[in-house]
């Protein structure tokens, strides 16, 4: 067989056609038969057993039944129709009573009803296979998929296996006609026309060595299994092929980039590192000291440093980027801290003007709304270097932002920024070399995530809090609480302390949302009112203007509630408030919850996190807000919360996909197979950094495949 069988058209596979090629395209991304036979079901059902009718109940899931039909019936908008002469398009519903001797059942069809009255015939048996469910006190299944009883054998299967896959689909998918019986029945075409053309894609002697069957026995057994033990082969292997590939590509970026000399050497540490270090008016912790030897160790190499620094809220990161910068400076370069708002600008600049104070290095503030006066003089000190460090947002990509040295760039909450952005900030180095990046984030990321959002990234964490944090209490309350609610935050603002009320923004009702969050300021305004409360509101639709006017004012003991939509989630530093409300708490993912909760608990007194949640919640729900009152570990969480949502969407919010499209593997659940993969990879790289011996051609070959090409967050220079 030809390897083009696996490039051929997908609408060239018997069964398919242009139409449903068309949706295969844009529904699946499937181009060839090739790509359908690397989507794999999701679950499989048991079609080995019957069950009878009198053992079948609603709460089963899906089952098969063998009986015969015993009366077929058709029904319209004003009843039953009778007679021989039927009009198709005016029948809404098709009735078909079966029995197997345990007892009767209705199958029942809204759709497909001319061509499913033509394959029926009453007093002949089939076997019907979906979910049963209760209707008017009786036994049926609603549209369940038809065979008639003959050899034995069932279309859309294997010989052999008695599981069927279940695949992805959607609801175009189905409208199409794709069913999930039809697309058994195309795989077992598209295998039959192309398994043969699929060459082994593991070198033999890491079959071996880590016991995985060959890759045919992989294929056939993952789409249509023999029994359960050849599942599982085929699922390990399949897994494990796709992380092992995925790290090696990784980890080999990694080596070819740690073995570049081209990195900016900075030796020294300079008198503003050791003033700012000796005035500060805390000690570092253990953590931050550990980070900083991390840094200044990369920074001192002649390597560029690409550092990823994770650190819960509140365990010191700013700090860490200050001194980090001061090692920059001190070596002659300039430093620049990329935020992704305004507001964490505003918040940065602020804290690190303070801790610069004394220093000699002038600091400056770039943002979108900095006056054509101030950008001009920003600009100048960025060129000729006066301006040791700048804070800004996407205003520092702008051409005419031209650096006289650029040696270190931060950036901060880095998801935030796209590859194209970031690659605009690298050019702006004027020595010719890359600058140092260290890359900050709150957000906790689970292990397995970050060894693959960051797998080609060195990786610092700061897993301690400062001394002197007091822990965070957690509630959850439902509506009827309110009242006690509202008179214990009155408590709170009586012995001097401040408030945040946040509501949920959720980009896909963003009208309903704003009606709320006003609906919700104004309840608070009449709980609480002028004087002697007052109330300052902070949204999205706001100017940059009315946003500062108002976050100041809440920052300066103004006010003393803040209500807001979750842009408050980064960088709101404001000691003396004791009291996060979260409404509506059960739309937000956990580690958006932890990063609010973040915002109180910076001062000295007790603080409380109040989650305000409807009385209806599901499963996932309830045990999101319960894992929220019983831990403040946010790696936990972070875990849990990949757990139950799945690694591509960590916050709640828009953002973007994983680097790599993983078509078996799951970051959340195969954190085991992930760490053995590493290893492998990792190992193979140590006998051949740049996979050039004859013996890895197969693996240097796969690496350069479209599939492996990481589009990294962390993709730096």
């Amino acid at each position: 067989m030809e390897k083009s069988a696996l490039q051929t058209d997908i609408q060239f596979l018997p069964g398919v056609g242009p139409k449903r090629a068309v949706l295969f395209r844009s529904e699946l991304g499937v181009n060839t038969i090739g790509d359908f036979i690397r989507i794999y079901p999701f679950k499989y059902i048991d079609r080995s057993t019957i069950t009878a009718i009198g053992a079948a109940t609603p709460d089963m899931a899906y089952i098969q039944i063998k009986a015969k039909v015993v009366e077929i019936s058709l029904f319209g908008a004003s009843g039953s129709i009778e007679g021989d002469d039927v009009r198709f398009n005016t029948v809404k519903r098709m009735s078909v009573k079966v029995e197997d001797g345990t007892g009767y059942m209705e199958m029942v069809f809204f759709k497909g009803i001319k061509w499913m009255h033509s394959k029926l015939e009453p007093g002949e048996e089939y076997i019907f296979f979906g979910k049963p469910s209760i209707f008017n006190g009786r036994l049926n299944m609603v549209h369940p998929e038809v065979d008639k009883v003959q050899d034995g054998s069932q279309p859309g299967k294997m010989p052999g296996s008695s599981m069927t896959g279940v695949y992805p689909s959607t609801e175009k998918l189905r409208n199409g006609g794709i069913t999930g019986k039809l697309m058994n029945k195309l795989m077992a075409n598209a295998l039959q026309t192309a398994l043969p053309a699929i060459e082994e894609t593991l070198p033999q002697r890491l079959l071996v060595e880590k016991g995985l069957v060959p890759i045919h026995f992989a294929i056939r057994n993952i789409h249509f299994p023999k029994d359960l033990t050849a599942l599982e082969k085929a699922r390990y292997r399949l897994k494990f092929e796709e992380l092992f590939y995925l790290q090696l590509s990784l980890l080999k970026q990694k080596y070819v980039r740690s073995r570049n000399e081209n990195g900016i050497r900075m030796p020294k540490i300079g008198d503003a590192f050791n003033k700012c270090y000796s005035s500060l008016p805390f000690r570092l912790t253990t953590a931050q000291k550990r980070v900083i030897t991390e840094i200044r160790d990369d920074m001192k190499s002649g390597h560029q440093m690409n550092r990823l620094l994770q650190g819960d809220v509140g365990s010191g990161k700013t700090m860490v980027a200050v001194l980090s910068a001061l090692i920059a400076t001190g070596n002659g370069y300039q430093a620049c801290i990329m935020a992704p708002t305004e507001v964490l600008a505003q918040q940065h600049f602020k804290n690190i003007s303070k801790y610069l104070d004394g220093t000699g290095v002038r600091p400056a503030l770039l943002t979108g709304s900095s006056r054509a006066a101030e950008r001009r003089e920003i600009h100048q000190g960025l060129e000729d270097g006066s301006i040791g460090i700048i804070v800004g947002t996407h205003a520092l990509l702008e051409d005419n932002v031209i650096f006289r040295n650029l040696g270190l760039a931060i950036i901060d909450e880095q998801h935030r920024f796209g590859v194209e952005q970031r690659a605009r900030l690298w050019r702006k180095s004027a020595c010719g070399l890359a600058p140092h990046i260290l890359v900050m984030t709150a957000t906790p990321i689970p292990r397995t995530l970050a060894m693959t959002l960051y797998g080609d990234l060195d990786v610092s964490v700061i897993d301690e809090l400062p001394p002197g944090r007091k822990p965070i209490q957690t509630i959850a309350a439902t509506e009827g609480r309110r009242t006690a609610m509202f008179n214990f935050l009155k408590e709170q603002i009586k012995l001097g302390r401040q408030v945040f009320i946040v509501y949920p923004l959720i980009f896909e009702s963003e009208k309903l949302d704003y009606k709320n969050l006003e609906k919700g300021y104004e309840q608070v305004v009449t709980a609480f009112p002028f004087p002697p409360y007052k109330t300052a509101i902070v949204h999205g639709q706001q100017s940059n203007e009315e946003k500062k006017f108002n976050m100041d004012a809440f920052a300066a003991g103004r006010a003393n509630i803040l209500v807001a939509t979750s842009v408050i989630e980064v960088g709101v530093d404001v000691p003396n408030a004791s009291v996060m409300v979260i409404e509506s708490a059960e739309r937000f993912g956990l580690s958006q919850l932890h990063q609010l909760r973040g915002r109180v608990g910076r001062g000295s007194e007790k603080s409380y996190c109040i989650l305000m949640t409807g009385k209806k919640l599901s499963k996932e729900s309830r045990h999101r807000i319960e894992l929220m009152c019983a831990t403040e570990n946010g790696f936990e969480l972070a875990e849990e919360d990949m757990k139950m949502r799945g690694p591509g969407d960590l916050e709640g919010t828009q953002q973007s996909g994983l680097p790599v499209e993983l078509n078996i593997a799951s970051l959340a659940r195969d954190g085991l197979i992930l760490n053995d993969a590493r290893q492998c990879a990792q190992a193979v790289l140590d006998e051949d950094p740049v996979l050039g011996k004859a013996e890895n051609r197969l693996l240097a070959e796969e690496i350069s495949r479209d599939k492996y090409k990481v589009r990294n967050y962390s993709q730096i220079s």
